[in-house]
């Protein structure tokens, strides 16, 4: 019986170790103005994604809302070699404002699921200054801001929030300075 009551107490903390260690829900914001959202962001932060591996510094994010309901994205940075840029579209997913696929494959391939991408706008500014982007998986988490630099305080609540949700925020590129 001792032994019984130890698997118990042991199975017990197992099922409750993944609710502690993400104690903030990851998902989008209950509502997102995409108009407001609008306007270019400076990346502050990232985790490690493939597609930015030659970014060292200087990424902002233009988003415009075209006629059809879709935002139009222009990513710029700057690389070893020189600025580089990559053009790209969102739309929203699921009727959710805060939940946005994005693709910056070419247009024809818009039909292949793997074009597109989660976008999950997972906190935001009242007032628009600032955004923590993630996805569903924790895979991609991006800090951006109006503002080419964060004030430190900020942007270490935003990551201790970002830990909260189940991110790997020890795993963060900064990408612009602190304040």
């Amino acid at each position: 019986m001792h032994v019984f009551c130890r698997l118990l107490i042991v199975a017990t903390l197992a099922c409750t170790w993944p609710v502690a260690a993400a104690s903030l829900p990851n998902q989008p914001v209950p509502s997102l103005n995409l108009h407001r959202y609008a306007g270019q962001w400076h990346e502050i932060a990232r985790l490690p994604m493939y597609f930015e591996r030659n970014c060292l510094g200087a990424v902002i994010a233009t988003y415009t809302p075209n006629s059809d309901g879709t935002v139009h994205i222009h990513n710029t940075c700057r690389t070893g070699k020189g600025p580089m840029s990559v053009e790209g579209v969102a739309r929203m997913k699921d009727n959710q404002p805060a939940a946005l696929e994005v693709r910056f494959a070419p247009a024809w391939l818009t039909w292949l699921p793997m074009a597109w991408a989660d976008y999950w706008v997972i906190e935001v500014d009242t007032d628009y200054q600032w955004a923590v982007i993630g996805s569903p998986g924790r895979k991609h988490l991006w800090i951006l801001s109006r503002r080419p630099a964060m004030d430190r305080a900020l942007f270490l609540q935003l990551k201790e929030h970002s830990r909260q949700r189940g991110y790997a925020v020890d795993r963060l590129i900064m990408t612009a300075p602190l304040e």
